[in-house]
This record gives structure tokens, sequence and C-alpha cells, in this order.
């Protein structure tokens, strides 16, 4: 028996088919079946029911198939073991992030960390941070960019960026003239409003006061929507400043401060604090807080 017949055998049983199994490990229908009698021959005793439509697993079978799940896993395992004993960092890195902290906050971070450490390969994992939470929690990824504050016993964070929400105007609305705007203010003008996330909880919970009036104009899915759509003068929104700022550089948009309000987003790297974590997390984490410290 061999890894790799384990693994013809694991994918005829999901599968229910030789010839299926066969396209998904490059092997042909032969080669399939040859792998088959050769772990059947081994074990002793009939693996899967070919009597059917489909193949199906013997009672045998599903005995193997739980050993194989293991087995593969551990093999898995073994290899990022030794391959963390290196010199260097190696191996998959999964970090979880939203889409805005990916586009405005992580590319500097991700340029220096993968010149560093040119044998870790980083995989993304985007939603938002309460996704990521549940996904730190249940092990699925190895670490994550949140916002700030967590609530998870389970996990440890570090805070690494901190962001003012300033108004987000077209240079030709009238607020664009202002040093500062107060929120009644801007409450009479067309709302652009994130569908959901940290961003929407704030302005939700800032213009509840002026509910009775408010104009919103549009709910959008993306920080790049409503970037170009403000720009366009459809109306006005929140925004952490770092998102626009290539939009205020070239011109686009202003941003605001909101008169007596201190509205701050922090964003913070969390991983699981009862985890033994590969060098590749280890260097990632360390790298990040470095960074963090240097822009302070």
């Amino acid at each position: 028996m061999d890894f790799d017949q384990l693994v013809t055998f694991m994918e005829v049983a999901k599968l229910g088919s030789f010839s299926r199994a066969g396209q998904k490990v490059f092997r042909s229908q032969s080669a399939v079946s040859a792998q088959i009698r050769q772990l059947e021959q081994e074990y002793g005793d009939r693996l899967l029911d070919r009597s059917g439509k489909d193949v199906t697993l013997t009672p045998a079978g599903r005995v193997l198939f739980a050993y194989a799940e293991r087995l593969l896993q551990m093999r898995d395992e073994s290899l990022l073991a030794v391959a963390d004993q290196g010199t260097s960092p190696r191996g998959t890195l999964v970090i979880g992030a939203n889409e805005a902290t990916c586009l405005y906050v992580l590319p500097d971070v991700f340029a220096k960390y993968c010149h560093l450490y040119p044998g870790v390969q980083i995989s993304i994992y985007r939603n938002f941070s309460y996704k990521i939470v549940e996904k730190l929690e249940n092990g699925t990824i190895d670490v994550g960019i949140v916002t700030l504050p967590v609530k998870s016993a389970s996990l440890k964070t570090h805070s690494i960026f901190r962001d003012q929400l300033m108004l987000m105007v077209s240079p030709q609305n009238p607020l664009a003239k202002l040093d500062v705007v107060p929120v009644s203010e801007v409450a009479k003008q067309p709302l652009l409003l994130p569908k959901t996330g940290y961003s929407r909880r704030v302005m939700d919970k800032l213009f509840r006061p002026y509910a009775a009036h408010l104009q919103v104009r549009m709910e959008l899915p993306s920080v790049g929507m409503i970037k170009s759509f403000v720009a366009a003068g459809l109306g006005v929104s929140l925004i952490s400043s770092s998102f626009a700022k290539d939009q205020v550089l070239a011109g686009r948009v202003k941003l605001i401060p909101i008169r007596d309000q201190e509205l701050w987003r922090e964003l913070g790297i969390a991983y699981r604090r009862d985890r033994t974590h590969t060098r590749a997390t280890t260097t990632f984490i360390s790298t990040v807080r470095q960074l963090a410290s240097a822009s302070k």
C-alpha cells in the first residue's frame, strides 16, 4: 500500500466512479482499477461494491476510508513539520482579512514578508471580521487581520493599525469647502452606505438621531464602489482614511473630519493562543508587529 493508492481509493469512493476518479487523479480507468485491486489484495477483502450503477463502499471499505483520511492528514502534517525545521520558513500560510484591508493596508506587509521568506505561499481567506474569527477558532486559518476589539477567549490579538473614519465627499459638494463638518449637516446629504461591516455599524449609530429624515441613496457592497460613486457626486459616505488615499491624491474626493466625534477603526492581528504555530505563522506575526511599531 502507498499513499497514491489511498488517494485513488478515496476519490473513487467520493465520486462513485472509476472513470471520474481517474480524471481527478490523472490516471486511466484501467490504472485506477489496478490500484484498487492491489489494495484489495493487500487487505484481503473487497473494498468497493461495483454491482450497482454507482460504485459504493463495502463495510471493509468504510473502515479503510476512515483510516485513509487520518493517514493522509498525518502525511500532510508530517510534511509541514519537516519543512518547518529548515533554515527558512516554508509551506502555505492561510491569512484571513476583509477585501478593503487586503487592498489598502496589507500590500506593503505582504511585499515585505514575501521578500524575507520567499519559500512561503500565502493563501487569502477574504471575509468579514466575525467570519475570520470563526475560522481562527476552528483552526481553518492560521492568522487573521480583524477589526478590534475581538471577543474570543481562545484568540490572542495585537493592535497593528489605527485609522480615522472621515466624511468622504466629491470636490464639487458644498461640504468640501469645510475643514470640519457637524453630523447634522452630513445627515442632510444623500448617503451611500456600505451594506455591512464596521463602517456601517458606526454610521447606523451616528445617524440614528436623524433616522426620520435621512436620504439613503444606495447601499453598496464594496469600498471601491462607494469611492467611485462619491467621486461621481451621487452622495457622501464615511470611510477609513487609508482606504481613500488614492482617490484623494487624484483629486477625485475630499476627506473631512466629523466635528466632536472620535471615529477610529483599529485593526489587529489575531491567532489561536493555544496552538503550536508553524515558523511561517510566527514569522508573519513578528513581521506585521515590527512594521506596525515602525509606522507609529
